[in-house]
């Protein structure tokens, strides 16, 4: 195939994702006509019309369709906890319905610079975004839980606020760069950041799950981490009023304007799935 059609092929299969001609000359930056001329072009020597296009729809023909189909690859730098909790379920979705590109998630708690690390897209929590980037919302609000076992609450009083807590052992984390997780709470506006102390330092929430079903100290955890726990009775809620929600995890990636079609695609199925979501 020549450069020519591989071109014009890129456009066909923008215009065919986007269902319009607009929105496609937008993401690939060229005029509406110029799209318009390269599809000519590209049905003229193939010698198959490829889209029916009214003036309020674009979609593909059978010939089409059979060219629409989506490949290449599509790299995510995201947080083990983001993996786990909203990016693989949607990535078994994306995958279902595009099935001829190649995920690659790169799970990481680190900062990493997902430009420098040549990742089409990242996931970070809100707070932490660069301001220069485009961020989709991505699973919904959190909420963090204090949890402790019935076995190491039996013989020492529940903490009834965060300033109870320098007296237990808190199962503390270590973040990547090496910093120590500092407790966040609020309530009634207030916001309080306890460094804990205690005698085991982890580096995973799961493992922090585990310790505290053990009975080695207070967790605090992804509420949705430890939600099969807390009703089956093995751990118990503390301080429940000091955990509100917050904005949870987005999906990010640099703000250019021809943003890859498999990266496209997801972003797509992201916003399909908050529009089925809203009430």
């Amino acid at each position: 195939m020549q450069r020519a059609d591989l071109s014009d092929l890129a456009a066909f299969v923008a215009i065919a994702t986007r269902g319009s001609f607009r929105a496609a000359a937008l993401d690939l930056g060229v005029s509406t006509s110029a799209l318009s001329h390269a599809l000519r072009g590209l049905e003229t020597r193939l010698g198959v019309r490829l889209l029916n296009r009214t003036t309020r729809s674009v979609a593909p023909t059978e010939a089409g369709a059979r060219r629409e189909t989506l490949t290449g690859a599509l790299r995510i730098n995201a947080p083990r906890s983001a993996c786990r909790f909203v990016l693989m379920p949607l990535v078994a979705r994306f995958l279902a319905r595009h099935p001829g590109v190649c995920v690659e998630i790169s799970a990481d708690d680190a900062l990493t610079d997902v430009v420098a690390g040549r990742f089409d897209a990242g996931v970070r929590v809100g707070e932490r975004l660069a301001g220069d980037m485009i961020a989709v919302p991505l699973g919904g609000p959190l909420r963090f839980a204090v949890v402790g076992s019935p076995g190491y609450l039996a013989d020492r009083p529940a903490p009834e606020s965060p300033a109870d807590l320098p007296g237990h052992g808190c199962i503390r984390q270590r973040f990547a760069g090496g910093s120590l997780y500092r407790w966040e709470f609020e309530r009634d506006g207030r916001d309080i950041a306890v460094a804990v102390d205690g005698p085991l330092i982890l580096n995973d929430q799961d493992l922090i799950v585990r310790a505290a079903l053990d009975g080695l100290g207070l967790g605090f955890v992804f509420e949705d981490s430890v939600r099969e726990h807390l009703a089956a009775g093995r751990l118990v809620r503390l301080l429940a009023d000091w955990c509100p929600a917050f904005p949870g995890f987005f999906l990010y990636h640099a703000g250019r304007r021809q943003v890859p079609p498999p990266l496209r695609a997801f972003l797509d199925l992201l916003r399909e799935i908050d529009s089925t979501a809203r009430p």
